[in-house]
């Protein structure tokens, strides 16, 4: 029954597409429901993906494969506890008994800037992988545990790429990820606030691989009371 279902998923998509093939977007919709089937029809006939627990920061930049991350309830309890996107969010309400409103957020100053630096995800995923972006977390951990005034917010960003749902969806990974990290390090869970922007407030406005890259982030503000 399973089977059927994804195949027959399969071959909708495949009519879409070919009634729209100059769509870009059908394309990598196409593309991204394919990669989703492949994990499904290897979970229907037992060929599970090999999950680890990470113990150190080393194991936890991860592995340089491309390979796709879908996004689905299932996956996500697979994933390391370092890095977990299912961490509660804040029992702080902003605009609330002293919480400031996220609009209130604001970049960091020079003065604290190298604590909040961008963080930068390959495609599809919402793990840090760069070894200089997670000694940044930890730096910016440390510098919040010091300064108790300091709350955060993280905004998560991908590339133009995909559907405007799918960015928006992966982009809250990506920003509740870092809220992860940074509360495994001993950050207060509600001084940290995430959001995600999707695909549409990007920072390169070009369309080749390293505007992509560029856009592919997350970024900070901070608030000191």
């Amino acid at each position: 029954m399973r089977f059927s279902f994804y195949l027959a998923s399969f071959f909708s998509l495949l009519a879409l597409t070919g009634c729209m093939n100059t769509s870009t977007q059908s394309w990598e919709d196409f593309k991204t429901m394919g990669r989703y089937m492949h994990r499904e029809m290897d979970a229907l006939f037992g060929n599970e993906h090999e999950s680890r627990l990470l113990s150190s920061n080393d194991d936890f930049v991860g592995p340089d494969s491309e390979e796709f991350i879908p996004l689905k309830d299932s996956d996500l309890h697979k994933t390391n506890r370092q890095f977990d996107p299912l961490l509660p969010q804040s029992k702080a309400i902003p605009g609330q008994k002293g919480v400031p409103l996220l609009s209130e957020f604001y970049p960091a100053p020079e003065s604290v800037k190298s604590f909040f630096r961008p963080v930068h995800f390959d495609t599809d995923e919402y793990i840090v992988k760069d070894r200089l972006d997670v000694e940044g977390l930890s730096k910016l951990a440390a510098y919040l545990k010091e300064h108790s005034n300091v709350y955060l917010f993280v905004e998560g960003h991908c590339d133009e790429r995909a559907s405007a749902g799918y960015n928006m969806a992966l982009g809250l990974r990506r920003a509740n990820c870092i809220r992860s990290f940074l509360v495994k390090q001993g950050v207060d869970l509600n001084r940290i606030f995430t959001a995600s922007r999707g695909k549409e407030q990007p920072l390169a406005l070009g369309h080749n691989p390293d505007d992509w890259k560029a856009n592919r982030r997350s970024e900070f503000k901070m608030y000191a009371k």
